[in-house]
């Protein structure tokens, strides 16, 4: 990424014309060729850009481009023009040049958010007792014939029998559906995993649980009807940051 702080004057020229007067202004040509210019506020967007494809060739201005403005009288030093595909151009006059760098920031591994399913996932394989006093973690990434189910956990010895999706009483495994936001899908996800899995008579009957952040109302009624239990997850609990002194009750 280039980095530039200096005063410009920006004319764009296409679909629309916009004109920016000559001023202090920061601009950034990055590696996958675009450029942007920015005032000092406004961080989500910038005030004029080029997205790439694009090419940008810098020149040195003309006789008549170095001549001063109404607005400040700064001495052109270079323009750059942008070009993209469709020929749109982005002219940006330089004046006198603050800043110049450039710099390598390799490959960004993108936004990772927080609280995503697989974060979830590890925080409740730590911690199974946040489904229930006693449960204990079986394995990981259960595999079945069409995909793995996110956790397998044991019954504790002394918990209520958990319930199977025929409405009888279960066995010690319990198959955890892990999610953000669950809805019908998530509950149609577990009941294919929990048929394959009580074909196993190693392990049948196999109970479902869909763990989330939040269930829609058609989730848990579906979920509930088939004998999947629902529980809400609290993030913020999970990761030991809930401070009970900010609640009101």
């Amino acid at each position: 990424m280039r980095v530039v702080i200096a005063q410009c004057q920006v004319d764009y020229a296409g679909r629309l014309s916009a004109h920016l007067p000559m001023a202090t202004r920061l601009i950034l040509v990055k590696a996958d060729g675009s450029v942007s210019v920015h005032a000092d506020d406004r961080a989500y967007k910038p005030l004029n850009w080029m997205s790439p494809p694009c090419t940008l060739v810098v020149r040195d201005p003309e006789p008549d481009e170095k001549a001063t403005t109404a607005d400040v009288d700064p001495w052109v030093s270079q323009v750059w023009v942008v070009t993209a595909a469709s020929g749109d151009t982005l002219q940006i006059s330089l004046g006198e040049i603050f800043h110049d760098s450039s710099h390598d920031l390799g490959i960004d591994p993108g936004l990772q958010k927080d609280g995503v399913e697989a974060h979830l996932q590890a925080l409740l394989a730590e911690n199974p007792s946040s489904v229930g006093e006693g449960y204990a973690l079986v394995q990981r990434e259960y595999q079945t014939p069409i995909g793995p189910v996110d956790l397998l956990l044991r019954n504790p010895e002394d918990a209520p029998v958990e319930v199977d999706m025929a409405g009888e009483p279960g066995g010690r495994y319990v198959a955890v559906e892990v999610k953000r936001k669950a809805g019908i899908d998530a509950v149609e996800q577990l009941t294919r995993y929990l048929e394959l899995m009580n074909r196993d008579p190693l392990m049948a009957p196999v109970a479902g649980m869909l763990a989330a952040q939040s269930i829609t109302k058609q989730a848990r009624t579906l979920a509930e009807d088939r004998g999947i239990r629902c529980v809400l997850l609290d993030y913020d609990a999970m990761r030991g940051m809930d401070d009970s002194s900010n609640r009101l009750f």
